[in-house]
C-alpha cells in the first residue's frame, strides 16, 4: 500500500474556510477579499478621506469653504442664474434650502422618521420673526438677530407637542399626520387675526448696518450679506449635528431607523430620541424660516404650502438621506435648478419627480450616499480594523503557499 493510499483527513473548518478563499482557477483568496470593494476612483479618495485626522479634514475644506463664501462674488458664467434671476439671491435660496435639508436630515435621515410637513416649523420660525419685527404686528418688538434663538426656542417647543402624541406611530401613519400638521398651521395662520392672513406682515427685521450709501447693508435686494450670514449659520449647524451624529444619540437614532423594535429591545429609549430628533430639526426648520422672513421682507399664509414641504423631503431624498452632506447638494440642487432655467420652472415638480423616481432605481441611497460609520474615534477604528485584516489577508496568502510546498516534498 502507498502512501496515497491511506486514509484521507476529515475536512475541518479551517480547511473549509482555505478553500472557500480559491478562486475558480485555484488560486487563493486573502482574508481582506471577504471585505474587499470594487475599485473605483473615488474608492482611493474615500480611503484616504477616512484616515486623515479631524483637523486635517478641516484643513482640506478649509478652500472649498473660502470659495463658498466668494460664489455669490465670482457669478461663474454657466453657474450663473443672471439675467432671469440675480445670482446673489439665488445663492442665498440656495443656503436656506441647505439649511432646512440638514434640519430635515435629522428627522428623515437619521431617525428614520417621515415628516411630509417640516413646513410647518418653518412657518412658525417665519411667523415669529415676523410678529416680534414687523410694524403691522400688535407684539412687542425687539431686534431682529434676538429673533433668531427664539424663532429656535418656539420651533423645538411646537416640534415637542406634536412630537408627544404622535411619535407613538410609525411609517405612512406618521406621514399622514405630520402632513394634517403642516396644512393645520397653514389654516391657523388664515384664521387667527393676530396672524393677518393673506395680507401677512411686510417690513419685517433684518440684521443692523447701513452702507455709505444710505442703504441698508441687509436690504431684501441684495442677497450677498444674507448669504454669508446663512452660510455661516450653515457651517456652525453642519460641526453641532457631525458631533451629534457621531456621538450616542446619533448612534441611537440610526437603531430607530434601521429597526426600532430591535433598538427598544436593546434597552434605547426610542420614544425618548424620536421626540428630541423632531424637536432639533424643528429648531432648525424654524431657524431657516426667519432667515427667510427678514431676508424677504414679507410674511402672509401663501408661503407655507404643502408642495414645499415636498420640496424639501425630495432634497434629503435627492442628496442622501442620513448623510449631512448629500442633504446639502440635495437641497442647493432643488432650490437652484428652478432659477437656473427658468424657462422650465413651471415643470420644476414634474422634474424632480421623474428625477427621483430615476434615482430610487439606479441610485437608491442618494447622490451623496451616508456610511454607516458613527464612532467618536472611528477614524482610529476603521485604521485599527484595516492592520488587522492587511496582517490576515498576508498570512492567508503565504499559508497555502506553504502548505502545498510541504505536500509536494
Amino acid at each position: 500500500m502507498s502512501m496515497s493510499d491511506g486514509p484521507k483527513p476529515l475536512q475541518t473548518a479551517k480547511s473549509d474556510q482555505t478553500t472557500a478563499r480559491t478562486d475558480a482557477t485555484g488560486t487563493p483568496l486573502g482574508a481582506s477579499a471577504a471585505v474587499a470593494r470594487p475599485h473605483s476612483v473615488f474608492a482611493g479618495w474615500s480611503d484616504r478621506w477616512r484616515e486623515m485626522t479631524r483637523q486635517k479634514q478641516w484643513l482640506f475644506l478649509l478652500p472649498i469653504v473660502v470659495l463658498a463664501f466668494f460664489l455669490p462674488v465670482l457669478n461663474i458664467p454657466f453657474l450663473t442664474t443672471e439675467p432671469g434671476n440675480d445670482w446673489p439671491l439665488a445663492c442665498q435660496l440656495m443656503a436656506i434650502y441647505a439649511l432646512v435639508a440638514v434640519g430635515l436630515n435629522i428627522v428623515i435621515g437619521y431617525a428614520g422618521l417621515l415628516d411630509l410637513g417640516y413646513i410647518a416649523f418653518f412657518a412658525v420660525g417665519s411667523y415669529t420673526a415676523a410678529m416680534l419685527t414687523s410694524p403691522d404686528s400688535a407684539f412687542i418688538k425687539i431686534p431682529y438677530l434676538w429673533t433668531l434663538p427664539v424663532a429656535i426656542a418656539v420651533s423645538m417647543f411646537v416640534g415637542v407637542l406634536l412630537g408627544l402624541p404622535t411619535l407613538r406611530l410609525r411609517g405612512d401613519y406618521l406621514a399622514i399626520v405630520t402632513l394634517g400638521f403642516g396644512e393645520i398651521v397653514r389654516i391657523l395662520a388664515t384664521i387667527i387675526p393676530a396672524m393677518k392672513g393673506q395680507p401677512g406682515f411686510q417690513n419685517v427685521g433684518h440684521p443692523p448696518g447701513v452702507g455709505a450709501d444710505g442703504i441698508p447693508i441687509f436690504a431684501n435686494s441684495n442677497g450677498t450679506p444674507w448669504y454669508w450670514l446663512t452660510l455661516s449659520i450653515l457651517i456652525v449647524m453642519l460641526f453641532l449635528v457631525g458631533n451629534m451624529e457621531r456621538s450616542r444619540v446619533g448612534r441611537a437614532w440610526i437603531a430607530i431607523r434601521e429597526d426600532e423594535d430591535a433598538a427598544e429591545t436593546m434597552g434605547v429609549p426610542t420614544f425618548k430620541y424620536k421626540v428630541w430628533a423632531f424637536a432639533l430639526g424643528a429648531g432648525v426648520g424654524g431657524l431657516a424660516g426667519a432667515i427667510m422672513g427678514g431676508q424677504v421682507g414679507f410674511v402672509n399664509n401663501q408661503k407655507f404650502d404643502v408642495v414645499t414641504s415636498i420640496l424639501f423631503v425630495a432634497a434629503v431624498v435627492l442628496g442622501g438621506s442620513g448623510n449631512k452632506v448629500g442633504a446639502i447638494v440635495g437641497g442647493a440642487l432643488v432650490a437652484y435648478i428652478p432659477l437656473r432655467f427658468t424657462a422650465i420652472a413651471e415643470y420644476k415638480f414634474l422634474i424632480f419627480g421623474v428625477a427621483l423616481i430615476i434615482i430610487m432605481i439606479y441610485r437608491a441611497q442618494g447622490l451623496v450616499p451616508a456610511r454607516q460609520r458613527l464612532l467618536a474615534y472611528g477614524t482610529k477604528a476603521y485604521a485599527d480594523v484595516k492592520r488587522k485584516y492587511g496582517k490576515a489577508s498576508h498570512r492567508a496568502d503565504t499559508t497555502p503557499q506553504s502548505t502545498a510546498e510541504g505536500a509536494s516534498s
